[in-house]
């Protein structure tokens, strides 16, 4: 049978379950201290019983200047690691693959949750100073930014390290994926994109200027990363800029070969964030499942979808079409955490699903 939804999907030494990725999605509940709490344990912990192939968390800041908010998560110490540990060894007792996002918000930092507006905070307000590669602020629309500073040579060396460190302390908490966040506008994006990195050293100008420092990250991630265990990339396949020099489709074509040859396992494709005047062609169904299918031609990685994924059917058509290898569902998720268990109900393969002893009352399996 060729592969489907259900099929499970052997990455190195990891096998995953199925084909359904749970997409980080940020929760902004750490009350400040970026530490995990019962709220992440619930919120993960059900999308593995849920029957997701691979649950990862929100974007995890590798030092407290990479939170979006100060209620983002983070892994800059080894109690961010002990309070994760726990929600790890539960989604894998759940027979689903834990997996974290590895983050830096770079300067689209220093702001309040969504539901507070999404506004940027002063460091007299609980905020502070955000960094970036070239000194230029994120154009908050009525609000004035926080500073934003350059980075220099001390600053660049930092964040590889917190990294490398983020990794260490994630694989030790249990977590058999590492993601390198290097979309949606967040530092290692504002980079990649020559809309934000002005720079004329090693880190910017070309192409590989700008795209050195993600590269050098996949490559020292995967280092201390175990050998039988994935690294993924999370990209922003095109800037979605199309009046200005920005990153583009062929942009990231062109990096994901180098990518697998930093050691990632897996491109997870998504696009855009880098800045408010982007201009999104359409939305709706598998609205940017053909970025992933552009990626995939350029490299022997797998590659994951995203982008409006929302029905069983659909999820699996993905998959067994050859257009992605994973198919990554993010706000599905959000309204069923039992998204997986009911997509195989509604696909037909009971065989490949099994809901908890607890709850199968009310399934009838």
């Amino acid at each position: 049978m060729s592969d489907h939804l259900f099929s499970p999907l052997s990455i190195r030494g990891t096998e995953v379950r199925n084909r359904v990725m749970v997409s980080p999605m940020c929760q902004y509940s750490c009350e400040g201290d970026g530490l995990a709490t019962d709220w992440h344990q619930v919120h993960l912990g059900s999308r593995a019983t849920g029957g997701a192939g691979i649950v990862m968390t929100e974007a995890t800041a590798v030092e407290p200047r990479g939170r979006i908010s100060p209620d983002d998560l983070g892994i800059w110490s080894d109690d961010h690691a002990e309070a994760l540990a726990p929600i790890a060894e539960f989604i894998s007792d759940r027979g689903a693959t834990p997996a974290i996002q590895l983050a830096h918000a770079g300067r689209k930092a220093s702001k309040t949750p969504p539901w507070d507006g999404s506004e940027p905070l002063q460091p007299d307000e609980g905020g502070w100073e955000t960094i970036a590669p070239s000194e230029v602020p994120y154009p908050f629309e009525d609000d004035e930014p926080p500073q934003t500073a350059r980075m220099d040579a001390d600053d660049i060396s930092a964040v590889k390290d917190a990294f490398v460190a983020g990794a260490e302390r994630a694989r030790d908490a249990g977590f058999e994926i590492a993601e390198v966040h290097a979309a949606h506008g967040y530092l290692l994006h504002e980079f990649l994109s020559p809309a934000t990195n002005r720079r004329d050293d090693e880190y910017g100008g070309d192409f590989e200027g700008r795209t050195r420092l993600v590269r050098e990250i996949v490559s020292e991630v995967r280092e201390v990363w175990p050998g039988d265990k994935p690294v993924f990339v999370r990209v922003s396949a095109t800037d979605w800029l199309p009046d200005r020099e920005s990153w583009t489709v062929e942009d990231t074509a062109r990096l994901a070969p180098l990518l697998a040859e930093a050691g990632a396992d897996l491109v997870d494709v998504s696009a855009g964030g880098i800045h408010p005047d982007q201009q999104i062609p359409q939305t709706g169904p598998n609205y940017q499942v053909r970025y992933a299918e552009r990626v995939a031609e350029e490299t022997d990685a797998l590659v994951g979808a995203v982008g409006g994924i929302s029905e069983p059917a659909q999820a699996d058509a993905l998959i067994r079409n050859g257009r992605a290898d994973l198919a990554i569902v993010g706000r599905e998720h959000l309204r069923d955490p039992y998204f997986a268990l009911h997509a195989g109900e509604e696909l037909g393969v009971d065989d490949d699903i099994e809901w908890p002893l607890q709850y199968r009352r009310a399934v009838g399996n």
